[in-house]
């Protein structure tokens, strides 16, 4: 399973550093992107640390507390619809903290360390951890911490192909992982009787229980 996760994850990751160097990316780097409130340099910025959080991540202090789901990773999460909360807008600045650097130092930043995760990961064993920087104290299992970058990869592949127009799918290994750590959230969140009506009787659907984030 962890080789099945590790695989998908760099597919993801793949895609994403073929798209962050894309000429279309470059050229809209300044205009707003289907987010709004997100430049599709911003944009870029954000899919890139999918990419570039694994290492550094990989790289923290780890002190053996109980690790995150990803399920929980995600079910927990508030303000996700709402543009000026706190979620977002440190998203936002996150982003941009990395765009700042240019299309082109981004894209290769990317590229390099995705060479370096393809061989990196391969020899991390099965119960590695990774501290969760951005949530002091917290951390994940490796391959827990791995599928939510795949959600993260999925999500915003789709964003930044809409924003600047170009042809290219997310990795069907990649969405599958993407789509399965999402529903289960929203089952965590929500409950099934929520989710069902989500999936089957959208007229019942107050809560917009598949909505996750």
């Amino acid at each position: 399973m962890a080789e099945e996760i590790r695989k998908a994850y760099l597919l993801g990751a793949e895609q994403a550093v073929h798209l962050l160097a894309a000429e279309e990316v470059a050229r809209c780097w300044g205009e707003e992107s289907v987010l709004p409130g997100m430049t599709v340099g911003g944009l870029a910025g954000h899919l890139a640390r999918s990419v570039l959080q694994v290492e550094w991540f990989l790289d923290g202090e780890i002190v053996g507390t109980e690790p995150v789901s990803p399920v929980s990773y995600y079910a927990r999460l508030v303000g996700t619809s709402a543009p000026d909360s706190a979620l977002n807008v440190g998203v936002r600045a996150r982003s941009e903290e990395t765009a700042a650097a240019g299309p082109a130092a981004v894209a290769e930043q990317a590229r390099a360390a995705w060479q370096r995760l393809a061989q990196r990961l391969g020899r991390e064993p099965a119960d590695r951890r990774v501290a969760v920087l951005h949530r002091p104290g917290e951390e994940m299992l490796l391959d827990g911490y791995l599928r939510t970058r795949c959600v993260e990869l999925a999500v915003h592949l789709d964003d930044l192909i809409l924003s600047v127009g170009v042809q290219c799918r997310t990795p069907e290994a990649t969405l599958a992982i993407a789509v399965e750590v999402l529903v289960a959230a929203a089952r965590d969140r929500h409950g099934d009787h929520a989710v069902l009506h989500a999936l089957a009787r959208r007229e019942r659907d107050s809560d917009q229980a598949l909505r996750v984030l």
